[in-house]
């Protein structure tokens, strides 16, 4: 895969698999381009709330709005510019605040391969 520069605009987002908040991924690079990662951006509408057991390595980059996710460790939440890690096999609820959020992502290895 060629180095190539990725902008939101590039995203086809999709309702989040196996979800029914307001809540869409839009992957940019999967395992169709052959890169180890996945990358892409989510949108969460306000005051939406997804449960989740990871089942890949997920680092999400908050671009706008607000995101709180919780596990058994507590609760962090994160802004513009802030990164959360979320480790395989962890289980998670991840919580968009009143204004909504836009996060960019990097799963290791592919999240739509690892849920089949």
């Amino acid at each position: 895969m060629p180095v190539r520069k990725i902008a939101i605009a590039d995203a086809v987002f999709a309702r989040s698999p196996g979800q029914d908040a307001d809540v869409f991924a839009g992957n940019v690079v999967d395992q169709r381009q052959g890169g180890p990662v996945t990358i892409g951006y989510g949108r969460y509408g306000p005051d939406q709330s997804i449960d989740e057991t990871l089942a890949v390595d997920d680092v999400m980059i908050v671009l706008e709005g607000r995101l709180s996710v919780s596990s058994a460790a507590g609760t962090v939440t994160a802004g513009p510019g802030e990164i959360v890690y979320m480790p395989k096999g962890e289980r998670v609820t991840i919580r968009s605040h009143a204004e909504g959020a836009v996060t960019a992502y990097v799963t290791y290895p592919h999240w739509q391969t690892a849920r089949a």
